[in-house]
């Protein structure tokens, strides 16, 4: 998954698949350092392509620690060449391209590969040095071959360095490329061969380009779109599915239970009456078995509760981070990161039951504030009345956690199903209880089909605090919600 995320140009979402996928590989198993080494080095591509250097450089040293193959290693060491190369450090990276040289045998496609990129640190490192004698000869061999690829990139490269001083010659490696990049059917490698021929070709080609160029950027910009949200829904349909088995699983415990009590009692009197000793010895076996039972429904309840938590903390998060990345254009990296960082964070601490939240210094009314904004878009206006720092001061901790989920779970639920354009979501205080009112204008629901997973769940989060929830909908006329919780 983390290896078509990143082919995919969903960069951030592959680094956090590849990270997860660590936690699946014993590092002391050494079958699983293949495994170790090819996910280390797709974390150094997907943080290469983000331009975080000093940490790519990282991953691609964990993916030489863990390759047991030489030929992977030289794949590695080149990666690491072209982050050093890219960051200005020419030196160390034709220092590792002249010891991948040496190494190289008689591989004539990575050969290729490596002195085309030695020729081009060198260049770099010094603009009066000619790399056309080494380009060429990787280009040839790359025509003997038959390598689509390589010739790819050494087209590119040709062209980048006529560019400037042999514009005839620049065009004719830009027209190469742009033939090449077409039997690849790589849409990015088009945009890249049409942006060139757009630079050196006449003023009436040029504009051609331009529009061959907007038109391919069209298709990636959607493509990488699609791409963030591909595997989104099914890891939150996974979890929705696994808290829906341990329901049934508890239901079919709990009747298990229920019938195994009815059995100990009829036995029990039956075999009474024939033999006191003999149905006091069933009655203990039965009373055992329905011990073990119990023992086992806290276990799936137990079970059931975490999946709860995994859903509000790591599906609905992921959700609204998904949201806040589709809707705004600035994207804030930093906030993205810390906002993932944190949902990283609560998911390692789900299984500690014991463990108390950290507390923070941020305004409840503030946090409040952010989710139900970030579910805000161009098309979708989200209004926010009453949320008043004294509002919450009798709201105890607890109830400001269940709080939370519920304004998630109704704010997910309007953002896929409703098709509303306008939430309005006010909080009052009145007779020592706390209403919450919540309305969009969407396709509303049949009163009938109220009550789903989702909100069944929202309905048992309010009844746990002992308040009560109450839905109104009908169809086209939007949802209604109205909460009212005890206060202390």
């Amino acid at each position: 998954m983390a290896i078509i995320q990143k082919d995919e140009g969903d960069y951030f979402g592959a680094q956090e698949t590849a990270l997860q996928a660590i936690d699946y590989l014993d590092k002391n198993n050494s079958q699983n350092r293949t495994y170790l080494s090819h996910n280390y080095n797709n974390l150094g591509v997907a943080t290469y392509q983000l331009k975080d250097y000093d940490k790519a450089l990282y991953f691609y040293d964990l993916a030489i620690k863990y390759s047991n193959d030489s030929l992977s290693n030289q794949i590695y060491l080149n990666n690491k060449a072209k982050v050093y190369h890219d960051n200005g450090n020419y030196s160390e990276a034709i220092t590792i391209y002249t010891k991948i040289l040496n190494e190289t045998g008689k591989n004539r496609k990575e050969y290729a590969r490596f002195l085309t990129n030695i020729a081009l640190s060198r260049w770099q490192q010094n603009h009066n040095y000619n790399p056309t004698h080494d380009l060429l000869i990787a280009l040839n061999i790359r025509k003997d071959d038959d390598d689509i690829m390589g010739l790819n990139s050494s087209y590119t490269h040709l062209t980048d360095y006529y560019m400037d001083n042999k514009p005839d010659s620049a065009l004719f490696y830009a027209r190469k490329l742009y033939t090449v990049a077409k039997q690849l059917k790589n849409t990015e490698d088009e945009m890249k061969a049409v942006e060139r021929l757009a630079y050196v070709s006449s003023p009436d080609s040029a504009r051609n380009y331009f529009k061959i160029y907007q038109q391919l950027s069209d298709s990636i910009q959607q493509a990488r779109s699609a791409a963030k949200n591909q595997f989104a829904v099914i890891r939150y349909e996974v979890e929705k599915n696994k808290s829906d088995n341990l329901m049934l699983q508890k239901d079919n415990a709990e009747k298990a239970n229920r019938l195994t009590r009815q059995r100990v009692v009829t036995g029990g009197i039956t075999l009474l009456s024939i033999v006191l000793l003999g149905g006091g010895s069933i009655y203990y076996k039965k009373r055992k078995q329905r011990l073990e039972l119990e023992a086992q429904n806290k276990i799936k309840a137990s079970q059931l509760k975490t999946s709860r938590k995994v859903h509000d903390v790591v599906a609905n998060g992921l959700y609204r981070v998904m949201i806040e990345i589709e809707n705004r254009d600035d994207i804030d990296r930093t906030g993205i990161l810390d906002r993932l960082e944190e949902m990283y964070d609560k998911s390692r601490d789900i299984s500690y039951e014991g463990e108390e939240q950290k507390e923070t210094d941020r305004p409840y009314n503030e946090y409040i504030a952010e989710l139900l904004k970030s579910f805000a878009s161009d098309s979708h206006k989200v209004l926010i009345a009453g949320n008043e720092v004294d509002l919450w001061q009798s709201v105890d901790k607890q109830a400001k956690e269940e709080i939370a989920h519920v304004l998630q779970e109704l704010m997910v639920n309007m953002k896929k199903h409703s098709q509303a354009d306008n939430v309005v979501v006010r909080f009052e205080k009145s007779n020592n209880q706390l209403h919450i009112y919540f309305s969009d204008n969407g396709v509303g629901m049949e009163k009938d089909k109220l009550y789903g997973n989702g909100l069944t769940n929202t309905g048992n989060r309010i009844e746990s605090l002992g308040g009560k929830i109450n839905f109104a909908g009908e169809l086209g006329k939007g949802l209604k919600v109205e909460v009212i919780i005890p206060l202390c």
